[in-house]
């Protein structure tokens, strides 16, 4: 068998281990459906009425948003699974079988895909029960915008999986995750319009990578004007991945070194 194939082998057999995890620990299931259902319920229904969007019912407008923050940070798993299993001594035990190295990684951030499609299943349902609707969308504009999401969360993945490895413990890996990135999140056309905020804020929610994505899927599923925000996000998706992607494999040489 070829290397190309043991490595594929090897990412397989890791990233069903991954998954396997869940059944055993359902509370890691969490992030990818309590946590996001209640933030559409606490701001539909809640804050919905204090915020105006302009030619959308607040829920059409919210849903984009929530579904890409939420597979943005999908990753958390990824980051609390490479602490513990560093803090364990699973990856020395990782470093003596005879198996790909890279597959350690590939295949949590391979399983971390299959979870994100968990959460899109959970958030569509509750948003179409809160009223969602793709509006004025082809079949090819609402699957470029699942692609779009799925892969802001593979990207997002190997950031967490950097974050995990440079942390000592899953506690540490979950505070540096939340303090570095939910504030983009809120910092963005996630939850409201950018034109609402004021100067300064405003400059830097139009330039944060989180209002582009956002603003391209809305694109994607609602009619709204695309100016250049869907190759944008594409490209911004593409530019985490190669940055973060590299560093995350050279972090875990070190640690499988030591």
């Amino acid at each position: 068998m070829s290397a190309l194939a043991l490595s594929f082998s090897d990412t397989m057999v890791l990233a069903k281990r991954n998954l396997a995890r869940i059944p055993r620990q359902p509370d890691l299931l969490i992030a990818y459906t309590i946590q996001p259902v209640m933030f559409v319920l606490l701001f539909v229904y809640v804050f919905g009425g204090a915020i105006q969007t302009p030619g959308f019912d607040y829920v059409d407008f919210l849903m984009p948003g929530i579904i890409v923050q939420s597979l943005a940070f999908g990753g958390f798993v990824t980051a609390l699974g490479l602490a513990e299993d560093v803090k364990k001594g699973l990856i020395d035990r990782f470093r003596s079988l005879p198996m790909s190295r890279g597959a350690v990684l590939a295949g949590r951030t391979l399983s971390d895909i299959a979870l994100n499609c968990v959460s899109l299943v959970v958030l569509f349902a509750v948003g179409f029960l809160a009223g969602f609707n793709f509006i004025d969308s082809t079949v090819f504009e609402i699957v470029a915008g699942l692609v779009l999401c799925l892969f802001l969360g593979y990207a997002f993945s190997w950031i967490f999986a950097l974050i995990g490895l440079f942390s000592s413990s899953p506690e540490t890996a979950n505070a540096i995750g939340f303090t570095a990135i939910f504030p983009l999140t809120f910092a963005s056309s996630i939850f409201v319009p950018v034109e609402s905020m004021p100067d300064g804020l405003r400059q830097f929610a139009e330039a944060n990578p989180f209002t582009t994505i956002a603003d391209a899927v809305r694109s994607l599923w609602l009619g709204t004007p695309a100016h250049s925000d869907v190759w944008m996000a594409f490209v911004w998706c593409t530019v985490l991945t190669l940055v973060f992607a590299p560093l995350a494999i050279k972090r875990y040489r070190t640690v499988a070194a030591k």
